[in-house]
Order: C-alpha cells, then sequence, then structure tokens
C-alpha cells in the first residue's frame, strides 16, 4: 500500500459538519478513501462495518464523546490497533493524557490545515506498511 493508495481508508468522527467536510476535502486531495461519521454511534457503526485504516475523532460530541467511542473501539480485538487521531479545539495537557489513556496515538487541535492532517496520515501510513 502506498502513501496515496486510495485503498488507505480514513474515517472522519465529527458533529461538525464543516469539519467533517474540511478534512474530507483535504484527505481525498491527499488521494485517500474518506469515511464520515457525524456521532460516536454513527463512527462505531462505520468502523464495524468498513474497518478503516486511521480514525480522526472529535472529543466533544453529543450522545458518545470521542474519549467514549475509542474507549469502545478499543475493546474490540478487530479494531484494538486500528490507530486514532483524537480532534479538539483545546490543546490542554490533560485532554491530550486523557486521550492516550483511551488509545488514541495522536492529537490534533482544531482548526487543523491540509497539511498537518495528511502529515499525521502519512504517518500511520508509513506504520502500517511495515504491518503488511
Amino acid at each position: 500500500m502506498t502513501i496515496n493508495d486510495p485503498s488507505f481508508k480514513v474515517l472522519v468522527v465529527d458533529d461538525s459538519n464543516t469539519i467533517r467536510r474540511s478534512a474530507e476535502i483535504f484527505l481525498k486531495q491527499g488521494g485517500h478513501e474518506v469515511l464520515l461519521a457525524e456521532d460516536g454511534f454513527d463512527a462505531l457503526s462505520k468502523v464495524n462495518d468498513y474497518h478503516p485504516d486511521l480514525i480522526f475523532c472529535d472529543i466533544l460530541m453529543p450522545r458518545l464523546d470521542g474519549y467514549q467511542t475509542v474507549a469502545i473501539i478499543r475493546r474490540n480485538v478487530r479494531f484494538a490497533d486500528t490507530p486514532v487521531v483524537m480532534l479538539s479545539s483545546k490543546d490542554g495537557v490533560f485532554d491530550k493524557a486523557r486521550g492516550r489513556m483511551v488509545g488514541c496515538q495522536e492529537y490534533l487541535t482544531k482548526p487543523f490545515t491540509k497539511d498537518q492532517l495528511l502529515q499525521a496520515v502519512q504517518r500511520f501510513a508509513h506504520s502500517s506498511q511495515g504491518a503488511t
């Protein structure tokens, strides 16, 4: 799988339509297949159905927040190793620590740039190449 291989599936979970659409545009420009979810429950369904290679997950969402969503994903053996990047408008040490505790690998502060998003994908695309 190469970095621009469209079979590298990225799931973007955010309750903001603007953030979801921005991420979708940036990721598609980077040559990736993009899945969108508007909350944690939607995300769990998409993870189960489509097995994304990478998940970008907002923290503050209604019904099921990002921490809860990632914790549930991590409990499933099939998805325990799927990399997760938390998205948040908050850049606090506590938020980052809590994200790591539930199993996220990285943390991006919103608003993110196209370069920040694609660089995060690249890091995980490279690491998954070694695993296959």
